[in-house]
């Protein structure tokens, strides 16, 4: 199972796109490293640097309809190569939302004033997020600053979580 606990990157902008999670230009690309350097390279958001601000980062925080645009999978591809293995957002796009499971990431879905808060609390400061899998939750700690969020998953989709993805999960059972 992937580690789900880090640093948070905060992009307080819904409807972050698939060509801006990793441009279309890079589609031809075979190997998962080869994305890491593009990823959110044509993000459009004040004083975001993509460089600098992904490095070291292990989580998203987003508003809604993360994800949207054409379904591929290097979009989670991107991001896994580059560690982070968890976004978290009002909602995503199905598709987008089902290739996180299969590559074995978390795709984690909260209600909007639970997504305002943690952008209140938490944005614009060094926030570090801790997984509590046995409890499904989140600890987002900045500071002295401290919040627990429950989040829910279904039995399948905890089930690819664990096994690393859809082909290990398939491989274990088939």
């Amino acid at each position: 199972m992937k580690n789900f606990d880090g640093r948070i990157l905060f992009l307080d902008r819904a409807d972050i796109n698939t060509d801006e999670i990793i441009p279309a230009r890079y589609l031809t690309e075979i190997a998962k490293e080869a994305l890491k350097p593009h990823l959110l390279e044509d993000l459009s958001l004040e004083g975001f640097e993509p460089a600098r601000d992904t490095a070291g980062k292990a989580a998203v925080v987003a508003r809604r309809n993360f994800g949207c645009g054409s379904s591929r999978e290097h979009a989670p591809w991107a991001l896994e190569v580059n560690g982070i293995h968890l976004v978290i957002a009002e909602s995503f796009a199905r598709i987008f939302r089902q290739n996180m499971f299969n590559c074995g990431m978390l795709a984690v879905s909260l209600p909007a004033a639970v997504i305002a808060e943690i952008f209140d609390r938490f944005a614009g400061r060094e926030t570090y997020l801790k997984t509590d899998w046995d409890n499904t939750s989140f600890e987002l700690v900045a500071g002295g600053d401290v919040l627990t969020v429950p989040f829910r998953l279904s039995a399948f989709e905890r089930a690819l979580v664990e096994a690393g993805g859809w082909v290990e999960y398939a491989d274990g059972r088939y």
